[in-house]
C-alpha cells in the first residue's frame, strides 16, 4: 500500500536524495512524506453542444479553462465554418487567448486560495467573455474578467516546463484508466531515489507572491500544491455515457491540444485519430502560433487579416485517448510522437494501430 512509499527504506532514499545533492539540497522530513495526503475530488464538468464534458479540478488548471474555451465559442457555428477555413482557427484562438487570461489570475490551489471555478464556468459569466470577441477583427488585449465570487487577485504568469506523460485504457465493462503525470522537464529534478526520479514541481509556482499590491493566486505556500495545466477529459453523451476519453502531455500548451482534439471530433465530426492530427494553435509575443508545415500555417495570411501576427512555430504534441465507436472502444495516438494504441478482442487478439497523419491511409500491425 501507500505506506511503503511515504514511510520505510523508499521514503528514507527520497529523503536523502534531496537533502544531499551536490547542486541544490532542500530540507525534506521523513515527517513531510508521512503527513502527505492523496486527494480525491470532484470533477469539473460543464456542457458543450449536446455533450458533458468533465476534467480535473484545481489545482489542475486544465478542465476550468479548456471548459471556458468551449463555453466561449457555443455560438459560434464552427461546425458550419469546419477545419479548413481561418475563420474557425481565429475564433478559437481569440477564446484561447481570453481564458488563458483568467487561468493566470484566478487558478491555483482551492485548498489555500479561493478559486472563483463555478464563477469561471458560470453561463452568464461566460456570455460576457464570448461577448468580447468580434468575429472579424482580433482584440488589442485580453484582459482577464471578474467572475462572480472572485477576490482580489493580480494576474501573474507562471513557469511550467512540458515534462508530461499520459495514456488513456478501457477495459471491456467500458470502466476508464484516464491518467496524465508530470515529473517536470526532462528527468525532473534529476534526481534519482528508489529507481526512479524525483520531480521538479515547485516551479509550476508563481515566484513574486504580489503584483501591484494585490496577492497571486499561484504563491508558494508550504503544504500548497502548485498550478498545472494536466487536462485528462472524460467525455458524456446526452445518454450519460462516456464516448471520449484524451489527454496530453506539453506544458501550458496542454490545454489547447486537448481542446483542439475535442473540438476535431465534436464540431468538426472527425474520428479521434484525426482529430489529433490537426494542426496545433498556441499564442505567445502579441500573436497566435501556428504548428509549422501544417495546414494551419499555409493558412497563416488568411488567419493575419483577422488582426494578430501569425507566426509558424514547433508546437509538438502527445495526444492519446480512446473513442467509443459503435458499440466498442477504439485507441488513437499523436502522430507527433512515439505513442500508439491497441486493441485486445475477447481471444486476446492484439491490434496496434500506429498513429498517422489526416491525409495518409491507416497501416494497422497485427500481432
Amino acid at each position: 500500500g501507500p505506506d511503503a512509499f511515504y514511510t520505510g527504506p523508499i521514503a528514507n532514499q527520497i529523503v536523502s536524495a534531496v537533502t544531499t545533492s551536490k547542486l541544490s539540497p532542500g530540507d525534506m522530513t521523513m515527517t513531510d512524506l508521512a503527513q502527505y495526503r492523496a486527494k480525491e475530488q470532484q470533477a469539473v464538468c460543464a456542457p458543450y453542444r449536446v455533450y458533458v464534458v468533465c476534467g480535473m479540478a484545481p489545482p489542475s488548471s486544465g478542465a476550468t479553462t479548456v471548459l471556458q474555451i468551449l463555453g466561449t465559442l457555443q455560438r459560434f457555428d464552427l461546425a458550419a465554418s469546419g477545419k479548413n477555413s481561418p475563420k474557425s482557427w481565429y475564433l478559437i484562438g481569440q477564446a484561447m487567448q481570453l481564458a488563458y487570461a483568467d487561468r493566470e489570475k484566478y487558478l491555483a490551489d482551492d485548498a489555500f486560495v479561493d478559486v472563483p471555478v463555478a464563477g469561471l464556468l458560470n453561463p452568464e459569466y461566460i456570455k460576457e467573455r464570448s461577448a468580447l470577441i468580434d468575429p472579424e477583427k482580433a482584440r488589442t488585449d485580453y484582459p482577464a474578467g471578474n467572475p462572480p465570487g472572485a477576490m482580489p487577485r493580480t494576474a501573474a504568469i507562471s513557469s511550467e516546463v512540458a515534462g508530461t506523460t499520459h495514456f488513456t485504457a478501457v477495459d471491456r465493462n467500458g470502466n476508464i484508466a484516464n491518467m496524465t503525470s508530470t515529473i517536470e522537464g526532462p528527468f525532473g529534478s534529476q534526481l534519482v531515489a528508489g529507481g526512479f526520479f524525483l520531480n521538479n514541481e515547485l516551479t509550476d509556482f508563481t515566484f513574486s507572491p504580489e503584483k501591484n499590491g494585490a496577492p497571486v493566486a499561484n504563491r508558494v505556500m508550504g503544504g500548497k500544491r502548485p498550478l498545472s495545466s494536466m487536462s485528462p477529459t472524460i467525455v458524456f453523451d446526452r445518454d450519460g455515457r462516456a464516448v471520449l476519453a484524451l489527454g496530453s502531455a506539453g506544458g501550458k500548451r496542454i490545454i489547447m491540444h486537448v481542446t483542439k482534439t475535442l473540438i476535431g471530433v465534436i464540431d468538426f465530426g472527425l474520428p479521434l485519430d484525426q482529430a489529433i492530427a490537426l494542426p496545433n494553435i498556441y499564442f505567445g509575443g502579441g500573436g497566435l502560433e501556428v504548428e509549422q508545415n501544417t495546414m494551419l500555417s499555409a493558412m497563416s495570411d488568411g488567419l493575419a487579416k483577422f488582426g494578430q501576427t501569425v507566426r509558424p512555430v514547433d508546437l509538438g504534441s502527445k495526444v492519446n485517448g480512446a473513442q467509443r465507436v459503435g458499440g466498442s472502444w477504439t485507441g488513437a495516438s499523436d502522430p507527433r510522437s512515439e505513442g500508439t494504441s491497441a486493441t485486445i478482442d475477447a481471444k486476446g487478439k492484439v491490434t496496434v494501430t500506429e498513429p498517422r497523419l489526416v491525409d495518409e491511409a491507416p497501416t494497422e500491425d497485427v500481432g
